[in-house]
């Protein structure tokens, strides 16, 4: 006898419907939001990306989805439990954990695992999901970003990414030099382009200006990227390096862009552990004058740096967002099964 209810060619089995009025009810409605072609495709998808990886001697690792360390970022908000006493973080990315094993085994890895952030949820955002991050020792911003370009190919076959720098992208499209332009500059192009300007924006010369960058970028920019073919935007301004190098008044991190759509955020890594301790203290500062919580500055990462962190680039992929792209879908509840709140 089969094991399965229906077979891939037959139509789903008519249910008895004899209280109707019960269906509409959100917990009674236990079908997933995905079709079933749809999820096949995924795996297919999925399939490939581990084939990439697998073919260029990376490792597949696991590590923790709960730790006592989290990413201190200004705008990820990781999700929380206790247990004997103790805060545990659901991860924002495996970043940290991933990073200890660069410095303990120093080979090329990569991880495909559930993520965590509070408060995303809409067309291109769910509080879970799948997360893509790699790894490779000894690769510095170019040959980070080739492969994310060999990746992104491979994956969407949409043939090489244009690269272009943030400040060109500035340039390009707003008239804009993001790197020496003053508050002033960007809030007269915003207002110019009849903006609708987010409430409690600073309207001063005291403004943080990466408010008004990101603002700028996100609502004139990000949607005219990568529709021709994949964009890689990289050399963002220093006070985005988030976990990347500087040099000079830049960062050496990169991200891709499909459709208006940010797929992928990468970085030549930070090694030196004193310029992380100092880059915590910084955007703790922020998230206490945003009214966040205070994230913890010291980790195991910083142990694993403190011992001493190899030369290495590393990105990570939402890699639903890859998917729904790659399958030419609106939204990412076509190719997910259960995506919040109805999970």
């Amino acid at each position: 006898m089969s094991n399965s209810f229906f077979t891939k060619d037959s139509a789903a089995p008519e249910f008895p419907m004899d209280e109707p009025a019960l269906e509409m009810l959100p917990e009674r409605n236990f079908r997933p939001s995905a079709s079933l072609e749809m999820i096949r495709q995924r795996t297919k998808i999925i399939q490939g990306v581990r084939a990439f990886f697998e073919d260029r001697g990376f490792l597949e690792v696991e590590t923790p989805i709960l730790s006592a360390d989290t990413v201190v970022d200004r705008y990820l908000d990781p999700m929380s439990l206790e247990e004997a006493g103790k805060r545990y973080f659901l991860q924002t990315s495996p970043e940290f954990a991933m990073k200890r094993l660069i410095t303990a085994w120093n080979v090329p890895i990569f991880q495909i695992c559930k993520v965590f952030r509070r408060d995303e949820c809409g067309q291109i955002h769910n509080p879970e999901f799948t997360m893509l991050e790699f790894y490779r020792p000894g690769d510095n911003l170019n040959r980070g970003m080739e492969l994310l370009d060999d990746f992104q190919q491979k994956i969407l076959k949409r043939g090489p990414a244009e690269k272009i720098t943030y400040s060109e992208a500035f340039q390009k499209f707003l008239g804009l030099d993001p790197l020496t332009a003053p508050v002033s500059e960007m809030i007269q192009i915003a207002k110019t382009h009849k903006m609708i300007i987010p409430e409690g924006f600073d309207f001063t010369e005291n403004a943080n200006r990466d408010d008004w960058l990101d603002f700028l970028l996100s609502e004139r920019i990000q949607p005219q990227l990568g529709f021709e073919k994949p964009l890689i935007l990289f050399d963002y301004p220093v006070s985005q390096a988030a976990l990347a190098v500087a040099r000079g008044p830049v960062a050496e991190r990169f991200e891709l862009y499909v459709n208006g759509i940010e797929l992928a955020n990468g970085y030549h890594e930070l090694s030196n552990p004193n310029e992380l301790r100092r880059r915590n203290a910084e955007t703790n500062l922020l998230r206490r004058q945003d009214g966040k919580e205070e994230l913890p500055e010291e980790s195991r990462l910083l142990a694993a740096m403190d011992y001493g962190f190899p030369q290495c680039a590393g990105t990570a992929v939402g890699l639903d967002r890859l998917v729904m792209v790659a399958l030419g879908a609106d939204s990412l509840d076509k190719v997910l099964t259960f995506p919040f709140p109805i999970a």
